[in-house]
């Protein structure tokens, strides 16, 4: 195995997390989540998306998010930008770093922003162009990394070859994303290596959501592979909007309990992330996706009665 000695998890819960919940959380609760995620030892942190506000009601004022925060100067707030418009928006309001998404599958990329894979490709390329004068990082996403909720199975090889045209393009990093949460450690490892022909392993990363309970699994998977970045939610939180079923993404909470068991270095403090939890919980009324945070629950009632 080629465990890692140190992984960077980037958090996603302000982003990806609250897009796909119904009940709208305020700008005020925003930043306050946001610094309880930066409290906690997060070196990335996805504070917004810069996208259309009809289609993703709960990102419409990610501007006055980003602008709000107390900004660490460690801690990168990064923001999603799918074109110049909401790229010159995200830099306005004090982003440090932005983001692209496309897909694996033309499908999903037709439902998600409306317009072929290589549309996409060919739309981000200002955007990446214009940051990259600016010296402000780009990270890339690529969905559906192993089914598509429309034509189901994905090619490895589409895979590799969205993620190095991203990678081509400028983007530092590109996060591989199993939307639907289908994966299991044999496609997820097939798919990581088809990148890895193509790209640095440095420059890999996981974003895994946690339908099928696959999503740890799938994570070990990717460290033993020498993956050292995973995206994470705290409180498990998460969806896509485009993608029925799909659940949350796997708890950041979870992941650093798996990385403490393998002795792998993360630099975050767990009680500090589950009072993120439980504050967003609490906001959201809704109880936690983290296993652990449920677990360390129930023994924090039981010790006290």
């Amino acid at each position: 195995m080629n465990l890692p000695d140190y992984v960077r998890i980037v958090e996603v819960a302000p982003r990806d997390g609250l897009q796909n919940e119904a009940q709208l959380i305020s700008v005020a609760d925003k930043i306050r989540l946001i610094h309880l995620l930066a409290d906690s030892g997060l070196q990335t942190i996805e504070a917004g998306s810069f996208v259309s506000a009809k289609s993703i009601p709960q990102m419409a004022h990610s501007a006055e998010v980003i602008s709000g925060i107390q900004k660490k100067p460690a801690v990168s707030y990064a923001a999603l930008t799918p074109n110049i418009k909401g790229f010159d928006a995200a830099i306005r309001a004090g982003a440090s770093e932005v983001a692209v998404f496309a897909s694996a599958s033309e499908s999903f990329s037709q439902r998600n922003i409306n317009c072929s894979i290589e549309e996409s490709l060919h739309r981000f390329g200002p955007v990446v162009s214009k940051a990259r004068n600016l010296n402000i990082p780009v990270r890339g996403y690529v969905s559906c990394i192993v089914e598509c909720p429309y034509e189901g199975s994905v090619l490895a090889s589409k895979v590799a070859e969205v993620s190095s045209a991203l990678y081509a393009m400028g983007c530092y990093e590109i996060s591989l994303g199993d939307t639907i949460g289908k994966g299991t450690p044999g496609v997820i490892t097939e798919a990581i290596s088809a990148v890895a022909n193509k790209l640095p392993l440095s420059a890999i990363a996981v974003h895994f959501h946690n339908t099928y309970g696959q999503a740890l699994t799938n994570i070990y998977a990717a460290l033993t592979m020498g993956v050292r970045v995973v995206d994470s939610s705290v409180a498990g939180l998460g969806g896509c909007p485009y993608a029925k079923g799909a659940s949350g993404n796997i708890a950041t909470e979870d992941v650093v309990y798996l990385l403490d068991g393998l002795q792998i270095k993360h630099g975050l403090d767990l009680n500090k992330l589950l009072q993120a939890g439980d504050f967003i919980c609490n906001k959201l009324q809704r109880n936690t996706q983290s296993m652990v945070a449920m677990s360390l629950s129930k023994l924090s009632s039981q010790a006290t009665k």
